[in-house]
């Protein structure tokens, strides 16, 4: 959650003061809300986002008797996502990157840079939001290789393939990317 609408850099350091004000996720439940809000500051909308973390930890430690999501693994990723995509805060990004990182799920999370990658690399229609790309993607992608796919598209987006300044010449998979020509001449 601490991703969303800030960069890695500014969710690394909210989460590093998460943790440092806070020894344990019970610690961050029974905060004040103003409290994780100054801990995470660095990753944007601090007072919406600490609301939205201390309902779902208190709906995860009801729903699960604590905070270890190991339960899930177990269970179908459909029928998580579902779940948790009724709380105000997850979406198909979020659950998807928890089951995955945390399950070993055959999930494909997509985040904007793995959205633009799709979408130059012609796999999906242009003008998909992220959940259709995801909805679209996610049959694609062979068992056991979405962790690899989803981190090598995630790489690839946040060094070479950038949102306003492409550097085609040096990417791996130019020869493949019918948008590589729009790029070739900037």
């Amino acid at each position: 959650m601490l991703s969303q609408s800030t960069n890695d850099r500014n969710r690394d350091f909210a989460f590093q003061r998460l943790r440092t004000a806070f020894p344990d996720w019970e610690s961050v439940s029974r905060a004040p809300s103003t409290a994780i809000a100054e801990a995470i500051r660095p990753a944007g909308l601090a007072n919406q986002k600490s609301v939205r973390i201390r309902d779902i930890l208190h709906w995860v430690k009801a729903t699960y008797g604590g905070f270890d999501l190991s339960p899930l693994c177990g269970q179908d990723p459909r029928e998580v996502s579902a779940t948790f995509m009724q709380l105000k805060g997850i979406g198909i990004k979020t659950i998807s990157v928890v089951l995955m990182v945390a399950c070993g799920a055959n999930v494909f999370p997509v985040d904007t840079h793995v959205h633009r990658i799709c979408q130059r690399l012609g796999l999906v229609p242009q003008g998909l939001s992220a959940e259709k790309t995801h909805e679209l993607m996610q049959p694609l992608v062979p068992p056991g290789k979405s962790y690899s796919l989803h981190m090598n598209f995630l790489r690839l987006g946040r060094t070479i393939c950038q949102a306003r300044k492409p550097r085609c010449a040096e990417c791996p998979v130019a020869l493949w990317c019918p948008s590589s020509s729009l790029f070739e001449s900037e």
